[in-house]
């Protein structure tokens, strides 16, 4: 089975860090995220990734192009140009890299994917989000159903510390930013049959998240894995800090695989 992954969009609000590369290729622990991304599936056994490129997309495909000369150490002879890596640390990964268009929307995209993916079910996750879900759990309820589309979502953490003051006004309880224990989000990760592509009915300009979730859901073809782990995505600096010292203490959730890296 197929990972499709998006990794085309602008990524504003992480400021300058996104004015010089890619959402995605922005690094956590000396990593793009899209390869913290790539490793989480490739855990779980799934090593055929399909990208769908946008913003700085040339970027992201110079990354693996050069692969190996990131992973290893390496002798260039410029006499005869020829390069000899060594102690090559390599991945399975077979990685299609599509150009969907700059100004694509994620439904847009995601259309576009559809002559490499054929009937096959999928994977679909968006490049900026990490988690330490199951893969193989949320594949299991997906094959339950005959949904079309099986939707990992989350409860955020909120964003400011809750107090519940007593009558008299004294505060008997702070949690600072606790996880909210009633909205649930849609938190990626999701398990598609090739049908999802009849819902995208707009092309380029299909934003994924209205129209063809909506009416999926209203059709009863969207189904929820309910995950109650970790999960964050990248959105902001803030965040971009904060999975950045998960990964240098050594406790970043995600990372369930076991080599050094």
């Amino acid at each position: 089975m197929k990972v499709v992954i998006l990794a085309g969009g602008l990524g504003t609000r992480l400021g300058e860090e996104t004015d010089v590369h890619p959402k995605p290729m922005v690094e956590i622990g000396g990593r793009p995220i899209l390869w913290h991304i790539m490793k989480m599936y490739s855990h779980y056994g799934y090593n055929d990734f399909v990208i769908l490129l946008g913003y700085k997309g040339n970027l992201i495909k110079e990354f693996f192009a050069n692969y190996f000369l990131y992973q290893g150490d390496v002798t260039i002879d410029l006499s005869n140009n020829q390069i000899e890596v060594h102690r090559n640390q390599s991945e399975p990964w077979k990685v299609t890299l599509l150009e969907t268009g700059l100004k694509s929307q994620t439904g847009g995209r995601i259309l576009r994917a559809r002559d490499y993916l054929g009937d096959e079910d999928f994977m679909l996750t968006y490049g900026d989000g990490v988690s330490d879900i199951d893969i193989a759990a949320l594949l299991a309820q997906h094959q339950q159903h005959d949904g079309l589309v099986t939707m990992t979502t989350v409860q955020p953490e909120a964003r400011f510390g809750m107090v519940d003051p007593d009558s008299a006004g004294f505060i008997r309880e702070f949690k600072e930013k606790p996880i909210s224990d009633q909205a649930w989000i849609n938190g990626g990760f999701m398990v598609c049959r090739s049908g999802v592509f009849d819902y995208i009915k707009e092309g380029d300009l299909t934003i994924f998240e209205r129209l063809p979730l909506e009416e999926l859901a209203s059709d009863g073809k969207l189904l929820a894995y309910r995950h109650r782990g970790f999960w964050k995505c990248m959105d902001t600096l803030r965040d971009k800090i904060q999975l950045n010292q998960l990964w240098d203490q050594g406790k970043a959730p995600w990372k369930q695989w076991d080599e050094l890296g």
